[in-house]
């Protein structure tokens, strides 16, 4: 697979969470051609304010190697993580970062902050931005519209 199909994979996702009435934010961690985990947004239905799709697929992948030592992964996220989740990336030594939409209030992977691949940091990661830009973007797009609209998302 290629990062687009791995992106679509995110995607998928990030669907569900829609579906599910949680942000549209999808994460696939891969390694070695492997996916470790494939997650979404579960901060509503936990009521976890941690439970961002990020840090659920960082905990997934960690437990299915059995450390929490990253190394050689990719992480696939449908938007530009926010600073926790890129602090969490740099803790959990993640080496590529791939993601779809930037978010420029609260980006934190170049976009309003850089904390990825800050000179500053112990870790810094590869990062590729703007795969399935657009899909990634109209799908958070019009969630929140609908939002706005009081719309409420099938569950």
């Amino acid at each position: 697979m290629n990062d687009r199909e791995y992106m679509l994979a995110a995607l998928e996702q990030a669907r569900a969470a829609a579906e599910e009435g949680e942000a549209p934010v999808g994460a696939v961690l891969v390694k070695d051609g492997r996916i470790l985990a494939c997650t979404h947004n579960r901060r509503e239905s936990t009521g976890n304010p941690m439970d961002h799709a990020e840090v659920l697929a960082l905990q997934e992948g960690a437990a299915h190697l059995g450390s929490w030592r990253l190394e050689g992964s990719t992480l696939y996220v449908t938007l530009e993580p926010c600073p926790m989740c890129a602090g969490a990336l740099v803790q959990a030594r993640v080496s590529r970062l791939v993601f779809g939409a930037r978010d420029l209030k609260l980006g934190a992977a170049g976009s309003r902050y850089n904390l990825v691949s800050d000179e500053t940091t112990h870790h810094r990661m590869d990062i590729t931005d703007g795969i399935l830009e657009g899909e990634c973007a109209a799908l958070l797009r019009e969630f929140f519209e609908a939002r706005r609209n009081g719309d409420k998302p099938s569950r």
